[in-house]
């Protein structure tokens, strides 16, 4: 598996913050093991995931404002934490971290609805 940093494979990032909240929802059914048939195996697991997360949030950091951006990426890390500490979902920490997701995911929510033109959602 390529090293995060390795720019010969290219990860997912969402680019926007509708990706973003998709990327959560994939997030949510994936806990805590981050493993689907969406993405290749190379593109998987929680170090990628947090990446193209947190990366994701980089792309979006002017449109949502530099309050919120710092925002997300703490609970992004609290969040991680979590995860990392109930890897196999058995002792209440991925609900936790679970609940972090649709916190995020409320909050992406709201940002779309302010930056979105007018009868567009």
């Amino acid at each position: 598996m390529p090293a995060i940093g390795d720019r010969k494979k290219s990860h997912y990032v969402p680019k926007d913050l509708d990706s973003i909240y998709n990327f959560l929802g994939w997030m949510m059914l994936y806990a805590p093991e981050f493993r689907s048939d969406t993405f290749s195996a190379s593109e998987q697991g929680i170090d990628i995931t947090f990446f193209g997360l947190n990366e994701g949030l980089k792309q979006v950091r002017s449109q949502i404002g530099e309050k919120t951006y710092l925002q997300l990426v703490e609970m992004s890390q609290r969040m991680r934490a979590h995860f990392e500490a109930d890897p196999e979902d058995k002792n209440g920490e991925c609900k936790k971290g679970r609940t972090l997701i649709e916190d995020i995911s409320d909050i992406i929510e709201s940002s779309l609805r302010r930056t979105a033109p007018r009868g567009t959602i």
